[in-house]
């Protein structure tokens, strides 16, 4: 018998709240008959979109050849698969080594984005990352634990040595570290802000600076799914209005920057 074509489908899950998947994702999960989802960071009435009869598999206490494994076999008995993952898959998300396998396994995939979790976090904050003559630019990044390691340069010191906002991920357990590399470039008065579990239930929300974060931490009792924020846009209140909405914009162009 001839096997249908399959495809995985890569879908950001998004930070949490099962409302904040897109409808594509949505409509795609309801299409599959084959589910993956990292299970501590599904919740569970996303899951209920899963067309009745489906193959619903929890991948957090799968190797990536065991991954890999449901996602050939699926792709044998001719299944389309929604493989979940947390936030948006462009970050923190392993599909980089599920994709080059999926490739040399001639297994077709494609990609759905999805809200990430700093831009959840950032929404909670009611805060731009982006603000005029403040700041204009986010670094994204984490710390090394028991992860992988760090490429050369991409260290907190490199990033803070530009002043730029950063969003921290994957270091709450390393707060103090966080802000004892980066007190000497942006100063112990810096705006910083800490959310944990964005659109959760459990949410929680820090505010405070450099200096006085860690401490609001450890009290706090945060030790997981949390967004570390540093930079000035967090606290900014007089700054220019951007140039979008400039009466002295033409508006007969449009704008290549605001």
């Amino acid at each position: 018998m001839e096997l249908l074509p399959m495809t995985v489908h890569f879908i950001g899950a998004g930070p949490g709240a099962a409302d904040l998947i897109t409808v594509r994702g949505r409509d795609l999960l309801a299409a599959c008959a084959v589910c993956l989802y990292p299970g501590s960071l599904t919740p569970p009435d996303l899951l209920a979109h899963c067309p009745p009869g489906a193959r619903v598999v929890d991948t957090a206490n799968l190797s990536l050849d065991e991954i890999i494994g449901e996602l050939t076999a699926a792709h044998a008995a001719g299944h389309d698969v929604a493989r979940l993952t947390s936030g948006d898959p462009s970050l923190y998300s392993t599909v980089a080594e599920q994709m080059r396998r999926l490739d040399a396994a001639g297994v077709p995939y494609d990609v759905v984005p999805g809200v990430p979790a700093f831009a959840a976090a950032a929404a909670v904050l009611n805060r731009e990352l982006t603000v005029p003559e403040v700041g204009q630019s986010l670094v994204i990044t984490r710390v090394q634990a028991r992860s992988t390691s760090m490429p050369p340069g991409e260290d907190l010191a490199t990033f803070a040595a530009s002043g730029t906002t950063l969003a921290v991920h994957l270091a709450i357990t390393k707060i103090d570290r966080v802000a004892a590399e980066l007190i000497p470039h942006y100063g112990e008065d810096c705006p910083a802000a800490v959310v944990a579990q964005a659109s959760q239930p459990g949410e929680r929300v820090l505010r405070g600076t450099l200096a006085s974060l860690p401490a609001q931490v450890h009290e706090a009792g945060i030790g997981r799914a949390a967004v570390i924020f540093v930079g000035r846009t967090l606290a900014a209140e007089k700054f220019p209005d951007s140039f979008l909405y400039s009466a002295a914009r033409d508006r007969s162009r449009q704008p290549d920057s605001l």
